[in-house]
């Protein structure tokens, strides 16, 4: 079982870092998840008696890697949810996608629409009109750069609907690299950009928060380089770059 990584915590928050393949919650008991390896590691450094209380406020798909936050505290589960509904968490994401777009650096693009799940095909759609049972969706992207591999964009995610960055990158053209349920045309476990198996291209690179108790603001950040196969040099140079100027503005 792969190790949980652990970004920051104290008496109210943990941070992780997670890896693709590993879904949040949920499952059979002996499956294991983001909530079951935090409870596990909380009772074993602890030394709890009981079940350690994990909060989970927010998810990441199961093929989705990088900053997750999970509460220690029902206080903090509760103030959490409340920044999620207010919109006042800063959830960041890089993506690999397919196509090619022109490299930007400060210019977003805003992407409005609706989205309803498919029961019968078990993903989400884009609505053509708002309809009963449609959720807005809504997000931002620029294009950092681009290769006859594709192209890298920062997603500012504005709702947080499920599977939405993968639906509506789909729907403008640009499917997330390993993403065969939204049409990839590179499936898991090709081997023509790198192992895809149980992961795809979309990285949660940047989450910030206000403290649930104290009147901090938190800004976490986490590198794709570890969970990505084989991306272009060039574009390592590029993530550096961002992580490091975002870090320095913070």
């Amino acid at each position: 079982m792969t190790r949980l990584s652990v970004i920051f915590e104290d008496n109210h928050l943990l941070v992780v870092d997670k890896v693709a393949g590993l879904a949040t919650q949920g499952g059979e008991e002996r499956v294991p998840t983001v909530a079951r390896q935090a409870a596990q590691y909380l009772k074993a450094k602890y030394d709890k008696p009981g079940k350690a209380f994990v909060g989970v406020v927010s998810r990441l798909d199961r093929l989705v890697s990088g900053v997750l936050v999970l509460a220690r505290t029902s206080k903090a589960a509760s103030r959490l949810s409340e920044q999620i509904r207010s919109r006042t968490i800063d959830k960041r994401y890089l993506a690999w996608v397919e196509g090619r777009l022109p490299a930007l650096t400060e210019d977003w693009t805003q992407v409005d629409h609706w989205v309803f799940k498919d029961e019968h095909r078990q993903r989400m759609q884009i609505a053509a009109v708002e309809r009963p049972g449609a959720q807005r969706a809504s997000m931002r992207y620029r294009s950092l750069a681009h290769s006859h591999r594709g192209s890298l964009l920062e997603v500012d995610l504005v709702t947080g609907r499920k599977h939405q960055i993968r639906v509506q990158l789909a729907e403008l053209g640009h499917p997330i690299v390993g993403d065969s349920k939204y049409g990839s045309g590179i499936p898991k476990g090709s081997t023509r950009r790198g192992q895809w198996v149980q992961s795809i291209g979309l990285h949660s690179h940047r989450l910030g928060l206000k403290h649930p108790t104290r009147p901090d603001h938190l800004v976490f950040h986490s590198s794709p380089l570890p969970h990505w196969p084989t991306l272009p040099n060039d574009w390592r140079t590029t993530i550096e770059q961002l992580q490091n100027s975002t870090s320095d503005q913070e």
